[in-house]
């Protein structure tokens, strides 16, 4: 495979990631960094959160990218799916401790960190 198609690769991998960011971002992210504006503790949580994403994904070693971040989204929907976790419905309510919202939270916050160029 030459450089041309590896690099089509490259930034289909790019957009796609970005996009999954957006959705998760618009489901979870923008009612929740506006719950956490209004509740310090919340947003204590969220950091914690953020810190445990960025261990896991050895942030410290290599930067954090777009794709890492949705890859990781995914992984902790699908674990959390798998052992009966749902979705909720309508307007998330920030004052339960839903462990995967928190965590889908953090990595939403993480995104805003990320470089916006392509």
């Amino acid at each position: 495979m030459n450089g041309l198609f590896s690099n089509a690769a490259a930034r289909a991998a790019h957009r796609s990631a970005h996009a999954s960011l957006a959705d998760l971002t618009a489901a979870v992210g923008v009612s929740g960094l506006a719950a956490a504006q209004e509740n310090p503790g919340l947003m204590s949580v969220i950091d914690q959160h953020a810190a445990g994403v960025r261990d896991s994904l050895s942030a410290d070693e290599r930067p954090l990218t777009a794709i890492l971040l949705a890859a990781y989204a995914e992984g902790v929907r699908d674990a959390a799916f798998q052992h009966g976790w749902t979705a909720p419905e309508g307007t998330i309510d920030w004052t339960e401790n839903d462990w995967v919202l928190r965590r889908l939270l953090a990595v939403c916050v993480l995104a805003r960190t990320l470089p916006t160029s392509r």
